[in-house]
């Protein structure tokens, strides 16, 4: 077990493990049945006030974002990436919104009294909930190896000690640069060059591990690394099909699009492994007297639970079905659209009819009358959009089942008009942002081009490190330096004590934070905690308030301007944490660093000459609800090498576990966001105080002979036959299909292994685990 992992799991309140609870909350389903309560997506009333009431922050929380919101016309929740509200709803909010903002406005606070207290050695000890319960960060640190403490520094020292540290590396490659997705557009910006400006393109970020394939695949297929709805297509969709996606822990303000589409009669088609609270029913808290009644609006017409994996053989089925029927219904597919607009048709046409269904069924678990109704919905339905996100895309074949879903769309036009398209949801507020304006480890050469004209830079050319090579690299020594912009690296990675070891041997890691986390204490040989603003708090530079832009998952860039004071008069904004560190790694610099940090606007100005889709941006981002990026792809217009939207062939991946293993998927609880642990609750799966635990279908248990709350060993199977192990972890019966399992990310991290990754994406497997799980020793 590796240091530290064992305190992973949290209380909710710091102090000893309560007995963990498994069951429905009182007058609901039997014990052991997942339980779905009617507000799913906002949670009980009464939930949401304990956990604002438990952080002093009543007033602070919904009635913040409201009102700034209201003040400003923009502030951007740092949590998911759903778009906002088109009609100006003032009420857009959902309760891990309100976590997420409280979670950040705490009035609790860690400073050097703190650090002086607690040796690192101490504070590895500590679970990740109590780290990031401390509060709010309050002045740059450095640790001291004599005393194996953080002691303060100052900006100038630790600007000064990273501009060290790069200048004297034997080659710019030897750094890298990692984001997460809560950075601005700004920031992003300056970042990215700044890195570029050293000479190196190694800017691993979170899309590496978790949208990868979307952008492979939907620039294979259509020329564009991003999906080509908007929020008004979801409005007048006549069909939605949600595959791989929790929406209500993950994208909860989906759940308004969702309900209201039931009520105009849109068919809701969920496919995911386990039928999730908001595949069920919900209640939006802007609908008073729904939420009064505790009345929920349906979000689903239909529900599929495939195996884990078996997504792409449902795709080919509803496409197989489609072809089928074309034989002897000319209306079956759009001949006009594939005729003028695509490209592979033919060859496509023959792989689907080359799988028979024996295949697609025991790939896919489903039964052929279940793809069969799904292709029914699809095909009766005028306009269609299909929406992923992680369950998909974790996977060996994540490119592939994206652009099986783009062949599914194209059988029928589903694409360039309204109410039809792709639309990966993304799990952060601005990580689509963070790639559109840069942070890209394998950027094209228009790309580079037109910021060299733009910047007056010559970036290199070659392409860099991504986030699994990043940490070979690390590992090895290749890389020395280790920058992270937000995110907790340590805990978001795959293969934990490797990840651990990678960033143990670095000889100085950099972490610009908000709060105490798992990666301040996993450090190189030197090491800098740089605290920043929150999206929260008021950015006061040389020319006023400042805002900053952020990009939705439907690619409207808006501004996002903070209202409450800040946490400490010693914390610096995003862009001018960049802009230190950049004048002092490169002194003789012509880029006015310290000028951008005065006014973003002038930031702004330099993107609009530099970014594809920016032009005239400080005008149109300061329009109500900002700007859309152009899509050419949805004006039909397809940037691939035949000018055409590419139909895919590939065969079917074999994804049933061989006898004896399950495949594993990681995700989330409901009380989570990302690595950041709220409490060991998952309300909507029924579970209480526990998170070491391995959601299992009952056969499969019987079969190990693994009883109910029992506890197992769980081991996984590496491509290189190599195992990891976690011990001691509670199974419990759930609606899962057979051979599947399923179990909270970080903890199941350790069981991914860093050479398990697509080689389609790179992205490490993190959905399809092969394990065997047993008895406990």
């Amino acid at each position: 077990m590796v240091e530290g992992l064992r305190n992973l799991s949290a209380n909710g309140d710091g102090r000893q493990p309560r007995e963990p609870e498994v069951g429905p909350a009182p007058d609901e389903e039997p014990k052991f049945r997942p339980y779905h309560h009617p507000a799913a997506g906002w949670g009980a009333a009464r939930s949401v006030t304990q956990f604002l009431v438990r952080e002093r922050a009543l007033v602070d929380g919904p009635r913040a974002i409201m009102r700034m919101n209201h003040e400003n016309g923009g502030f951007d929740c740092p949590g998911c990436a759903w778009p906002d509200d088109t009609k100006g709803l003032h009420l857009d909010i959902c309760e891990n919104g309100i976590k997420h903002v409280t979670w950040e406005m705490t009035r609790k606070r860690v400073g050097r009294e703190f650090f002086a207290a607690h040796s690192v050695t101490e504070l590895a000890g500590w679970s990740d909930f109590e780290l990031e319960n401390q509060g709010r960060l309050t002045e740059p640190m450095v640790y001291d190896p004599e005393s194996d403490h953080y002691v303060p520094v100052s900006w100038k020292d630790a600007f000064e000690l990273v501009g060290t540290a790069l200048r004297t590396l034997d080659h710019p490659d030897q750094a890298a640069f990692y984001t997460s997705g809560r950075l601005g557009n700004e920031a992003t910006f300056l970042y990215q060059l700044m890195a570029r400006e050293l000479g190196t393109n190694n800017l691993p970020d979170c899309s590496n591990m978790c949208h990868e394939a979307s952008g492979r695949a939907l620039t294979a297929s259509l020329g564009t690394g991003k999906g080509t709805v908007d929020l008004k297509d979801w409005e007048s969709a006549d069909a939605l099909f949600i595959l791989g996606v929790n929406a209500a822990s993950n994208a909860p303000r989906m759940l308004t699009a969702l309900a209201e589409a039931h009520r105009r009669g849109a068919s809701i088609v969920h496919v995911n492994p386990l039928v999730e609270a908001a595949a069920t029913r919900t209640i939006v808290p802007h609908d008073f007297v729904d939420m009064a009644l505790f009345k929920p609006t349906r979000t689903s017409t239909l529900n599929l639970q495939v195996r884990i994996g078996g997504d792409m053989a449902l795709l080919r089925g509803m496409a197989k079905a489609i072809l089928e029927q074309s034989a002897t219904d000319p209306k079956a597919l759009d001949q006009e659209f594939i005729d003028r607009h695509t490209s592979g048709f033919g060859e496509y046409r023959t792989r689907c009819e080359a799988t028979p269904w024996e295949e697609i069924e025991t790939q896919s678990g489903l039964s052929r009358a279940d793809i069969l109704e799904a292709a029914r919905v699809y095909r009766e339905a005028d306009r269609s959009i299909v929406s992923w996100c992680l369950g998909l895309t974790q996977h060996e074949h994540g490119v592939d089942t994206v652009r099986e879903i783009v062949n599914l769309l194209l059988l029928r036009g589903n694409l360039g008009r309204e109410g039809a398209g792709p639309s990966p949801v993304r799990g952060h507020s601005n990580v689509q942002g963070n790639r559109t304006c840069g942070i890209d480890h394998r950027p094209t050469d228009a790309f580079l081009d037109r910021l060299a004209e733009a910047c007056g830079i010559e970036p290199p050319r070659r392409h860099g490190l991504d986030t699994v090579r990043t940490i070979r690299a690390m590992h090895s020594g290749d890389v020395k330096v280790f920058v992270a912009m937000g995110g907790n690296f340590a805990l978001a990675a795959p293969d934990t004590p490797y990840t651990y070891e990678a960033l143990r041997a670095c000889d100085l890691t950099v972490q610009v934070s908000t709060k105490l986390n798992r990666s301040h204490i996993v450090h190189g040989s030197r090491a800098l905690i740089l605290p920043c603003l929150g999206r929260t708090e008021k950015d006061h530079q040389r020319k006023g308030i400042q805002s900053t832009s952020v990009e939705d998952s439907m690619s409207m860039v808006h501004l996002s301007v903070g209202m409450k004071r800040p946490a400490s008069p010693h914390l610096l904004s995003e862009p001018a944490v960049v802009a230190g560190m950049a004048r002092a790694a490169l002194p003789d610099s012509a880029t006015p660093w310290q000028w951008y940090v005065e006014d973003y606007d002038r930031i702004r100005d330099t993107m609009a000459r530099a970014l594809d889709g920016f032009e005239d941006f400080n005008r149109r981002v300061r329009l109500p609800l900002g700007f859309r990026i152009k899509q050419p792809a949805r004006e039909l217009v397809f940037l691939t090498p035949s000018g055409r939207a590419e139909f895919s062939a590939a065969a079917l991946p074999d994804i049933v576990p061989e006898a004896g293993t399950l495949a594993l998927g990681t995700m989330r609880s409901h009380d989570q966001w990302n690595t950041t642990i709220y409490s060991d609750n998952d309300r909507y799966r029924g579970i209480k105080n526990l998170r070491t635990l391995v959601f299992m279908n009952r056969a499969d248990m019987r079969e190990r002979g693994i009883a109910d709350l029992g506890p197992v060993d769980i081991t996984s199977i590496a491509k290189d036959g190599g195992r990891r192990s976690l011990n001691g972890y509670t199974a419990i019966p759930y609606d899962i299909p057979r051979g599947c399992a399923a179990g909270y990310m970080p903890e199941m991290n350790v069981l991914c292994a860093l050479g398990d990754y697509s080689t389609q994406s790179d992205q490490p497997i993190m959905k399809h685990v092969k394990v065997t799980i047993g008895p406990a020793a």
